[in-house]
Formats: C-alpha cells, sequence, structure tokens
C-alpha cells in the first residue's frame, strides 16, 4: 500500500482515481490550500505524486519545480496538454513519467506501479562506486571530491543501469524497456531529455563527460572521463 498525493481540481478525475486507487489499497490524499501545494506533499511525505499542468494558482510545472528544490519523490504529470510540446518541460521540471488526459485508469495504475517498484528496488541497493565516486541508490545522491549531485528517481535509475554496464553501450530501447516498461507511453525524446538533465547534473562534479553519446546505438558510462 502507498500514499499518492493528487494534485488536481477536477472533482470528477479526483473521485474516479481516487476509487481506483482505494481498490488497490493506496491512500490518496489531496491538495487543502492552492497557495500551499509544494509544502503540503513535503508534510504528508507521498511515496508518489500525481500532478495536473493546469491548476487554480501556478501551473504544474511551477510546483514540481517547487517539490524538486526539498524532495525526491516520484512525480508523474497528468495533462489535457499536447504531449510533444509539454513533455520535455514536464521532464525538465522534474516530472518522472507523463500521461494524457482522457487516459485509461488501467494504464496509469501501470504507470503508479512501475515508479513503485522502481523505487523499492532502488531502496533496497546498495552504495555503488566507481572511480572515486560514490552513488547511493537510497537517497539518489551522487558524491566525489568535487562536491554532491542530488539526483531525480529516474536520474538516478538512469546511473543505475549505466553503471551495472559500466563501458558497455546500452541501448536507448534498453533503458526505455528497464525504466519505462518499454517505453509503450513515452517517446525517445524523453529519454534524451532525462541524459541531457543527468549530465547537467554530472556536470556540477566535474562528470559532465561520463556518459558517451553512441551515435544511432545509445549511451556508455566510462571510466575517469576518457
Amino acid at each position: 500500500m502507498a500514499k499518492i498525493f493528487i494534485v488536481e481540481d477536477n472533482p470528477d478525475i479526483i473521485h474516479s482515481t481516487t476509487q481506483e486507487l482505494n481498490k488497490w489499497q493506496h491512500d490518496v490524499i489531496t491538495v487543502n490550500n492552492w497557495q500551499n501545494i509544494a509544502n503540503e506533499i513535503l508534510a504528508t511525505n507521498p511515496d508518489l505524486v500525481l500532478f495536473d499542468i493546469t491548476l487554480p494558482t501556478f501551473d504544474g510545472f511551477y510546483w514540481i519545480q517547487e517539490v524538486r528544490k526539498h524532495s525526491q519523490v516520484p512525480i508523474i504529470v497528468i495533462s489535457a496538454a499536447e504531449i510533444d510540446t509539454n513533455v520535455m518541460h514536464a521532464v525538465a521540471a522534474g516530472a518522472d513519467d507523463y500521461i494524457m488526459k482522457p487516459f485509461a485508469m488501467t494504464v496509469l495504475l501501470a504507470k503508479i506501479q512501475a515508479l513503485l517498484r522502481r523505487n523499492k528496488q532502488t531502496a533496497d541497493a546498495e552504495e555503488i562506486m566507481w572511480d572515486h565516486n560514490s552513488f547511493n541508490p537510497l537517497t539518489n545522491i551522487l558524491t566525489n571530491e568535487n562536491g554532491t549531485a542530488q539526483l531525480t528517481p529516474t536520474e538516478g535509475s538512469m546511473l543505475q543501469v549505466l553503471l551495472s554496464h559500466r563501458n558497455k553501450t546500452v541501448s536507448k530501447e534498453q533503458l526505455l524497456q528497464w525504466l519505462w516498461q518499454g517505453g509503450k507511453y513515452l517517446n525517445e525524446n524523453t529519454l534524451n531529455v532525462n541524459i541531457s538533465r543527468l549530465r547537467t547534473k554530472l556536470s556540477t562534479i566535474g562528470l559532465r563527460q561520463c556518459i558517451h553519446t553512441e551515435r544511432g546505438l545509445g549511451y556508455r558510462l566510462v571510466e575517469n572521463n576518457e
């Protein structure tokens, strides 16, 4: 059973989603104060957040960024907006996955279970060392002599996949399969944005060049910035 926070102002969607999640014995929390969304999420410490984009106050992108300043809770964005024009913005803001309205409840449940399962596997993993770097899968914190980088759950999972295949090329198809159930509900652009965001965070501790792009093949994590 998980605790799921729903940031949505449509009462019909709240009702139907809550009913379905309750069937799976998940607890559901909703917004009380639209001016204080981020603090409410932090105070309740949910296992996962469902975020609408169009909200009574600031949009979902703003609130996701506010949450990400203090929490790495898995986030799924739910929006009626066109996926091609908004998925990049959602991912850049810190979302881990994306679904469009109207959506089938089975698809939403599949995404929720995938993120919860991935998070549990991450929490059970041991600290990973390579070169002079240390990655904690539980906190998604990467540390070396240059400082620390806080990764999101998706970025942390992506780094773990690349680390487990160190110096080997991991295809985009493999990453989509391992991270997003084959990418059935995501496109390759989402993966590219996540890689770019991960590289940006790695660059803050001197690791910008550790992920190589193998053109037409995929990505490879190398040691010592080869």
